[in-house]
């Protein structure tokens, strides 16, 4: 009998990226860019199908410094501006994003996820990075048998074929399969904020008129909220995200008609989809909102959903995600070049308060989206002190850079709490109901 042969020794690379998304295609892209030896490995095969369409005006910098700009305008719809509608009130509010503090981002896109995300994944391509789709990652040993060692990561390609790698450094951009936050025990249900999403795409939905076609509509109901988001093709996606309780009424309805039923309880959403025909099948998804213990280890880094998934009304999930690989990129870079243990640890350690700051200074409002008080403040906002102007600047995602919002938005929050006091009633009512939905999130399998 002939000896098998003994498999390949890993391969060897800069830096591995686990995931073809929005983080794992910028920080792939930015480094092989760079010079570095990237590997990016994506599970499924692209084009595929997300959600997560509505981009933010911060957004568009970052395809400028990607070089993706015309390419993205070329496959999106403009969006000048988000809307709130609300069963209490009898007027839409709209958020013009040309009225923030910084007047140079007036307007955003929505996209079709399928197409942007392959966009993205082209460029890391074009960039240096060896992409490879339809490779999914089976397993990894975080630590090698040397300190020298890096991550032995290994992947299972579409022919049933293994392959392993040992990189020097590792990227979990895996998305809300939390590849590493899952295996490592870190991954937590958000204990302030849990939700469902059921969600489908359209087509024959009434768009508003002339300019203001390609605007994001919040509608809100008893239950929560829904995304309406107008595509360029003709489709707009929509989507319902809900309280666990509420999912648990859906009985033996299927989810196509779970979500036709909720959108009968928005009467100005199911207005706007009169007539019109789910042309995608409906999905859901629970455990809707969640967080990690950690951003990085030693060697390692989460990016984007794969170190937390926040609710997605204000649409800064791409955001979020391309940022993080900007400021990952850089500090991997530097890792990369330095040898010491105390600067390469403090290079994450710095990365890491990058990576919390966008989840954190959105999550004070989202937590508090469905509450009357906070709705009022929406559904009527004044530029008292800027403070609108700041608030527009946070909707548009500008909480990077220079401009100086945050004074003005801790004068929102004080505002909101005075109105929560003298609203006591109200507020303590919302804030009990918001406390059972969030005990029977928790205790929800």
């Amino acid at each position: 009998m002939l000896p098998t042969a003994a498999p390949p020794p890993p391969a060897n690379c800069d830096v591995l990226v686990i995931g073809g998304g929005p983080a794992g295609s910028t920080v792939a892209a930015l480094l092989a860019r760079q010079g570095r030896q990237v590997v990016l490995l994506d599970k499924d095969a692209h084009p595929r199908f997300h959600i997560g369409e509505s981009l933010l005006p911060a957004n568009l910098t970052l395809f400028e410094r990607l070089g993706v700009a015309d390419e993205i305008r070329a496959i999106g719809m403009d969006k000048w501006a988000a809307e709130f509608v609300s069963p209490w009130h009898t007027h839409r509010q709209q958020f013009l994003f040309a009225d923030a503090w910084d007047k140079t981002m007036p307007m955003a896109y929505q996209v079709r996820r399928s197409d942007f995300d392959l966009t993205l994944l082209r460029n890391a391509e074009r960039c240096g990075a060896q992409v490879s789709q339809q490779c999914e990652v089976t397993a990894v040993a975080l630590e090698g048998e040397s300190k020298d060692e890096g991550p032995l990561v290994t992947a299972r390609h579409a022919d049933g074929r293994t392959q392993q790698w040992r990189p020097r450094f590792l990227v979990d951009a895996s998305g809300r399969d939390t590849f590493l936050a899952s295996r490592l025990k870190i991954k937590h249900k958000n204990p302030r904020h849990n939700s469902v999403a059921v969600f489908g795409h359209f087509s024959g939905a009434r768009r508003n008129p002339g300019r203001d076609e390609g605007n994001i509509t919040i509608f809100w109901f008893d239950h929560g909220w829904f995304w309406f988001i107008p595509l360029q093709d003709g489709i707009t996606s929509v989507g319902m995200v809900t309280w666990p309780s509420f999912m648990k009424t859906r009985g033996e309805r299927s989810l196509h008609q779970f979500l036709l039923d909720g959108i009968a309880l928005a009467p100005a959403l199911a207005e706007r989809l009169q007539g019109a025909q789910c042309v995608h099948a409906v999905e859901a998804t629970g455990n809707f909102s969640y967080t990690s213990e950690r951003t990085h280890g030693p060697n390692y880094v989460l990016l984007g959903d794969a170190f937390a998934f926040i609710d997605p009304v204000f649409s800064s999930g791409v955001m979020l995600a391309m940022q993080g690989g900007f400021a990952a990129a850089e500090a991997i870079d530097r890792w990369l070049a330095t040898p010491e243990p105390a600067r390469r640890a403090a290079l994450l350690t710095e990365l890491d308060k990058t990576l919390r700051h966008g989840p954190r200074e959105f999550s004070w409002f989202i937590y508090r989206m469905t509450n009357p008080v906070m709705r009022e403040l929406f559904m009527g906002p004044r530029n008292t002190l800027r403070v609108k102007e700041a608030l527009l600047s946070l909707l548009a995602g500008d909480i990077y850079g220079s401009t100086p919002i945050w004074p003005r938005l801790t004068v929102f929050k004080a505002i909101y709490y005075l109105s929560s006091a003298r609203h006591l009633p109200t507020a303590l009512s919302a804030w009990r109901r918001r406390q059972r939905q969030l005990r029977a999130a928790s205790s929800a399998p």
